[in-house]
């Protein structure tokens, strides 16, 4: 069930037995729960690779219902990703995909990981992993606003962190992850804490904890197996998106069990894309969540 990168940093965790025993929950099909929440999200992230191998992560929004499960063996998404978003162009084509549904109100989230195709104005996904994660680390946000209508993205290309992105990055209490295997299978994850655990060390270097989480390691694996990633940082009060695509490594030497963290992962951007009114949605101050380690900054 697991990959080469996945069984390598679940010994070197010690967590064999444990993975082990959560992966029983991963299913291939879609339960009627599941099914359920998908249905009352209005945005969910995806996670894919580019012709190029980059990957990339980004963010499609829609009402209520815009993804649904038609059977247990067929997901659809009624949107693509704005334009200006890599994914858009990534999406015309079938891919192998990544996806994680978070509703931050109850702090739940699901993921599924499959093959995606093309269908109308959006997606058809074919599940080969869907299972969800505990509420570890997800800040409770509510919405405030639906826009009616959003503007047209304005979009900003770079290959480093301007100093407007590096204080979006810096206050941040969750980001998402995209990643893959050695063989392009991909996985969209969520990571949160309090406000400057996503560190940044230049502005081509970042820097995250990594807490312990359900053990599967689905992300480190990724990275052992391949370390093309890319991360989504939401501006959650204006809508705008920051996406980064590069290369992440897993620094054992930065492990420190009294801050909960396992290990830290070094990430280096190559490549930003930021898009403005990406979303329709906006939402409350944070609710930071009580697992995060270290103390509380800047929670509203």
């Amino acid at each position: 069930m697991y990959h080469s990168g996945e069984l390598a940093v679940q010994r070197r965790m010690g967590q064999e037995a444990i993975a082990n025993r959560v992966g029983r929950m991963i299913r291939t099909e879609v339960p009627a729960a599941a099914a359920a929440f998908l249905a009352e999200q209005p945005m969910i992230v995806i996670a894919a690779a580019d012709d190029g191998g980059r990957v990339w992560a980004g963010l499609i929004t829609g009402p209520p219902g815009f993804v649904h499960a038609d059977d247990p063996a067929t997901i659809m998404i009624e949107a693509l990703p704005a334009p200006g978003d890599p994914l858009r162009d990534v999406l015309h084509s079938g891919q192998q995909i990544g996806m994680i549904a978070i509703e931050p109100q109850t702090r739940r989230r699901m993921r599924v990981n499959g093959s995606a195709e093309p269908a109308g104005a959006g997606l058809r996904i074919a599940p080969d992993q869907v299972y969800s994660n505990c509420p570890k680390y997800i800040s409770r946000r509510g919405i405030t606003e639906v826009r009616s209508a959003t503007e047209p993205s304005d979009v900003h290309r770079g290959e480093s962190l301007t100093d407007r992105h590096q204080e979006l990055i810096s206050s941040a209490d969750a980001f998402f992850i995209g990643s893959a295997d050695a063989t392009g299978n991909a996985d969209a994850s969520h990571r949160g804490g309090n406000p400057g655990f996503l560190q940044v060390l230049s502005p081509r270097q970042l820097r995250w904890p990594d807490y312990r989480g359900n053990s599967m390691f689905m992300t480190l694996g990724n990275i052992d197996a391949n370390p093309r990633c890319g991360l989504l940082v939401i501006d959650w009060s204006s809508g705008a998106t920051l996406q980064l695509t590069g290369t992440a490594e897993i620094n054992w030497d930065e492990a420190d069990s009294s801050a909960g963290a396992q290990c830290a992962v070094d990430f280096t951007v190559e490549a930003v894309v930021e898009l403005t009114h990406v979303s329709p949605l906006r939402w409350s101050s944070a609710e930071l969540s009580p697992a995060n380690p270290g103390p509380a900054v800047g929670q509203g």
